[in-house]
């Protein structure tokens, strides 16, 4: 048996140990020598390709699907933006069907209507044709630019795979616009409210408390720091991916191409978000609702879409603050979102906390603001759960309006999820008591639920007798300063069954489209780890520093 193939089937046995082999798909693509077409190779792992990976599609029986990309790392260098766009390729090829499957759900959760969807599709023409245009004018001279660029390819590339795959299996590809929309589907939440009137919060009634719940917690002597994030939505959004990527970027201000993440199919991000990074950050995000419709005036064309920034703030930035600058840099004033950013070359566990450990930074139209947050890690935790901590942003967005007029569900103090987190945090002293609070709703009993199951940690909106939908908390995902380190994590896909609650079921929601998702929903947490790529420096208490990539 030759070298590579050693490798592959040690790779093989490797994956079969993380999650539960299914499907394991392995695809290798090259740039061939006239630099006009991609040559590709089924079924092998070979490391001097342009772009090699695998695609475990074990959904079904783990709640994940895992995808894994290395890029870059050619026999024959090659432009960063070939690499973006063959990593794009790679994952368009292997992940088609899933693509075809999240399109079918999420669509007719986002686009309800002929007149929104003339509205978002002439937007993003104009949003991605001056994105472009940018890119041309400005990418030899700022690294911001060219990393748009990288990204735009790398788009670009997710389409072509997924219309070669297409094209082999005999159906029509998705389009350009299907591939935008399932990137954008976060954006669309604020941008379909702000082009179209009508669509916009009704505040004649009580408004939505926002999406997801997060938790980052110190221990008291500073023993271990944890990490989690509960994702909020539509369950029709389960079909779930974890990717870790690897690309060698040669960039000169490129912080790191290493990203290991919560994932959908055809989104080149996280969404949820969920984010280890080979610089040494980590980041995760609560949503926070936009009550004051005067705000959306802001809203341009002429602008980089919150999921962009977010990829390109995590190529460039090395630090929490640098983060934020990045970030905040043509804001699209869409998908307005509270981003908790830890530096772990800061923390040193056991000893102390430097600031700039924890960046938070909030978004709303026409404005960014981020400040450092250290001193809450220093005191043991930082909760999110949808309302703006900083008074500013908080104002802004109406909040303290509905506050006065609905009460403390739109307090930043005393909402619910506020109060169960300060009461219930000091029982978070590892990963099992941290998941058990991620997935934490005992809403029967729980006075500060008031009986709702949508005031918890982990909604179950499909409880609420009233307004019963399929939707609420469908995932958790964990991890501490250690496992961070080596790119690991615990990931559960599916709404909580904590507190005796039942398992959900799609039987009772069979109007709402759940193409390719599990009948039943009862799993547990799957370790999360790439496979064809580690970090180099050991994680020990003297040495918790970390380089601007591993």
């Amino acid at each position: 048996m030759t070298a590579l193939k050693v490798t592959i089937f040690i790779l093989a046995c490797a994956v079969a140990t993380v999650v539960k082999l299914e499907k394991v798909q392995k695809v290798t693509v090259y740039w061939d020598a006239t630099h006009k077409a991609v040559l590709l190779k089924e079924g092998v792992l070979e490391k001097e390709g342009d772009a090699y990976g695998y695609y475990n599609d074990s959904l079904l029986s783990t709640g994940w699907g895992v995808l894994e990309i290395r890029a870059g790392y050619g026999k024959t260098p090659e432009t960063d933006d070939i690499t973006y766009f063959l990593a794009g390729y790679l994952e368009g090829y292997l992940t088609a069907q899933q693509m075809y499957d999240y399109f079918t759900n999420m669509y007719p959760q986002v686009i309800t209507d002929p007149k929104t969807l003339v509205a978002v599709k002439n937007f993003m023409i104009k949003q991605d044709a001056w994105a472009r245009e940018q890119v041309k004018l400005t990418k030899s001279s700022d690294p911001l630019w060219r990393h748009v660029g990288f990204l735009l390819a790398q788009m670009d590339g997710l389409q072509a795979g997924m219309g070669d795959w297409a094209k082999r299996m005999g159906q029509k590809p998705l389009t350009q616009f299907a591939v935008q929309f399932l990137n954008a589907i976060g954006d669309l939440l604020d941008l379909i409210p702000a082009l179209v009137p009508g669509a916009r919060v009704n505040l004649m009634k009580e408004p939505p408390m926002g999406h997801c719940s997060a938790l980052i917690k110190m221990l008291p002597g500073y023993e271990n720091l944890l990490f989690a994030h509960s994702s909020w939505y539509t369950y029709a959004a389960t079909l779930r991916i974890f990717k870790h990527w690897d690309f060698k970027v040669t960039e000169a201000h490129t912080a790191t191409g290493k990203l290991s993440f919560s994932s959908y199919p055809g989104s080149l991000v996280s969404m949820d978000d969920f984010y280890l990074l080979g610089s040494g950050l980590m980041m995760t995000q609560t949503t926070n609702n936009i009550f004051n419709s005067s705000l959306f005036d802001h809203i341009t064309p002429a602008s980089l879409f919150a999921w962009q920034r977010v990829r390109v703030a995590h190529a460039l930035a090395h630090t929490g603050p640098e983060w934020g600058q990045v970030f905040s840099k043509f804001n699209s004033g869409t998908y307005n979102n509270q981003y908790m950013v830890l530096d772990m070359s800061k923390v040193f566990l056991g000893s102390s906390i430097d600031d700039g450990a924890l960046t938070i930074v909030e978004q709303i139209p026409g404005l960014v603001e981020y400040s450092d947050q250290t001193q809450a890690l220093r005191r043991g935790y930082w909760p999110s759960y949808n309302v703006p901590f900083h008074r500013k942003i908080y104002l802004l967005s109406g909040y303290e309006q509905l506050w006065k007029k609905y009460g403390n569900n739109f307090s930043y103090d005393l909402c619910p999820r506020a109060k169960i987190f300060r009461r219930d945090q000091a029982s978070v002293t590892d990963l099992a008591s941290l998941k058990h609070i991620m997935r934490y709703n005992d809403y029967k009993h729980d006075p500060y639920s008031e009986g709702n199951a949508c005031k918890s940690i982990c909604c179950r909106n499909d409880l609420v007798q009233k307004h019963a939908s399929p939707g609420g908390c469908y995932d958790t995902k964990v991890t501490d300063f250690s496992m961070a380190h080596k790119f690991v994590s615990e990931a559960l896909n599916g709404p909580t069954t904590e507190d005796g609650l039942p398992p959900f079921s799609w039987d009772q929601f069979n109007s709402t489209l759940h193409q390719g998702l599990p009948r039943i929903y009862n799993y547990t947490f799957i370790p999360m780890q790439p496979l064809m790529f580690t970090p180099s420096i050991p994680v020990t208490p003297e040495n918790s520093r970390v380089t601007s990539d591993y």
